[in-house]
């Protein structure tokens, strides 16, 4: 390597060195989980992730892509692995989706997965913008495990937000109004 060295340089030696040395690291995976959903579709954060301690289980949920878009396919991934030896949940999880709203029909099933590679993936298509969860049910030692992930699909107008609002200033406003009448 001493006649090699000599020859190459600094910048050559580096060069070198990088060549030879171990192959490329891929961090796709922090602290166990992945940052990042790979597919051909590319490579995105999620939009959301949930972290829940339910019973015997540490729950992670994700969804892909960063801003799901009404009629376009989404993912779910779904983590879960026991609390006392780190092993994952070995088994069936069923997954179904409901809309977000007081009058709303009853969930829709989108499917049962089952462990791949020490994640359950789910995907999904949702035709309109809006509020959903997603709900996943699987059961262990006879327990019952249910997890619901909010989802939000598309932009949609803050009707509620601007609602609530309105009505608060109308109730101030009127009191206001109410307080000067009783001084009078």
């Amino acid at each position: 390597m001493g006649v090699v060295a000599r020859g190459l340089g600094i910048v050559g030696l580096a060069v070198l060195a990088a060549g030879v040395g171990p192959g490329p690291a891929f961090a796709h995976h922090i602290l166990g989980k992945p940052a990042y959903s790979y597919t051909e579709d590319g490579s995105t954060p999620p939009s959301a992730e949930i972290d829940a301690l339910i019973g015997k289980y540490s729950l992670t949920m994700m969804s892909f892509p960063a801003f799901p878009k009404p009629g376009k396919e989404g993912r779910i991934s779904l983590y879960a692995r026991r609390l006392d030896n780190g092993k994952p949940f070995d088994g069936i999880v069923k997954f179904t989706v409901r809309d977000d709203s007081w009058f709303a029909p009853p969930p829709e099933p989108l499917g049962a997965q089952r462990l791949d590679g020490g994640v359950f993936r789910q995907g999904f298509i949702v035709s309109k913008a809006g509020a959903y969860f997603v709900t996943a049910t699987f059961e262990s030692d006879g327990e019952p495990y249910i997890v619901d992930f909010p989802l939000q699909v598309g932009q949609t107008w803050p009707v509620v937000p601007v609602m609530v609002a309105g009505g608060i200033v109308l109730l101030v406003l009127g009191g206001v109004s109410a307080a000067k009448r009783r001084r009078r």
